[in-house]
């Protein structure tokens, strides 16, 4: 078959998957609604209240977190990818997670131990501030490092240092808070997507949406770096300011998704791999809105499977991209 038309017939596939995967993780949930009362109160038919609030304010907004969360998680993990030549990179290796997690160490482990109430700067910053700040202010290092070296490889070596510095950071943290506060941040580490109400969603929703157009306007250099930055530079192409836009991108897309649903794993890591297999492409012109719609599409599927079980969403994503980051292993030493 020819390469274009199986593009083609696959975008036109996921273009069918994804609403169908959408109205299904409407329709699963521990109480039984059928198809038509969901779509009369989508539509704004008469429903009880107590139905209205489960379909709108749970499902609805949940569905559209994961679908939100897949896309941005997909495309960030390609862009990174791409940036740093390295199959095994993700959205969260620059320590955008360590990041977050030390945000929300702060919030919810940090504050008790200097006699402040988590609650009470709740309304005022709240968890999904402080993870996202958090990771912002790594994220925002690393930016300013970037300026100074030219070696991506170096870049991506002082992130993991910062991440594991973070890290050691939250275990004293952990190590000397109380139990309560202590449950409060394990559960925050599990992820969930279930945690973003109406109002954090109207956040979360244009964050995303910005992250995915800085997204677009990079599909240029990723093209061109996939090449190698000697090419990239003789071709006209400022590495710097791209490599500036490419982690502004992610920033916005893994920054945000992490400071609301918390850190969700693999799914940066696998769904690029699973997009390159499906489209059997190279070009980012391809692969970003092939990304964005197999990772909606696959996150989608998790969130079924995890209500239909009642499982954390982190253990359904780790079941699905640990086999394809082992796959991608053993056919990149078979290579080499």
């Amino acid at each position: 078959m020819d390469l274009k038309k199986r593009t083609s017939r696959i975008f036109v596939l996921l273009s069918v998957v994804v609403p169908l995967l959408f109205v299904a993780d409407l329709l699963v949930g521990g109480v039984a609604i059928p198809a038509k009362v969901i779509w009369q109160a989508l539509t704004g038919g008469d429903v009880e209240a107590s139905t209205r609030m489960i379909i709108l304010d749970i499902r609805l907004t949940k569905a559209i977190v994961a679908l939100l969360a897949g896309v941005a998680l997909s495309v960030s993990g390609l862009q990174m990818q791409t940036l740093f030549r390295n199959p095994l990179a993700g959205p969260y290796v620059l320590g955008i997670s360590s990041g977050a997690s030390l945000g929300v160490a702060l919030f919810i482990l940090g504050m008790p131990l200097v006699g402040l109430s988590g609650s009470s700067l709740g309304s005022a910053l709240g968890i999904a501030g402080s993870a996202w700040l958090g990771s912002a202010l790594i994220l925002g290092i690393i930016a300013s490092v970037s300026h100074r070296i030219r070696d991506i490889m170096v870049i991506l070596i002082l992130g993991m240092m910062f991440s594991s510095g973070v890290s050691a950071v939250v275990q004293i943290l952990q190590y000397l808070s109380h139990e309560e506060a202590l449950k409060s941040f394990v559960i925050w580490t599990m992820g969930s997507l279930g945690d973003v109400t109406r109002g954090r969603l109207a956040l979360l929703l244009p964050a995303v949406l910005l992250g995915l157009v800085l997204a677009v306007g990079s599909i240029k250099p990723l093209n061109l770096l996939l090449l190698g930055e000697q090419y990239a530079q003789t071709m006209g192409l400022d590495i710097r300011r791209s490599r500036r836009l490419i982690l502004l991108s992610t920033t916005l897309l893994a920054g945000t998704v992490t400071a609301f649903c918390g850190p969700i794993g693999f799914i940066g890591l696998a769904v690029p791999h699973l997009t390159r297999m499906l489209f059997r492409n190279a070009d980012h012109r391809v692969l970003l809105p092939g990304a964005a719609l197999t990772g909606g599409a696959v996150l989608l599927c998790c969130d079924i499977i995890s209500k239909c079980w009642t499982l954390p969403i982190n253990t359904i994503t780790a079941l699905l991209g640990i086999p394809i980051v082992i796959w991608v292993v053993i056919r990149n030493q078979s290579i080499a």
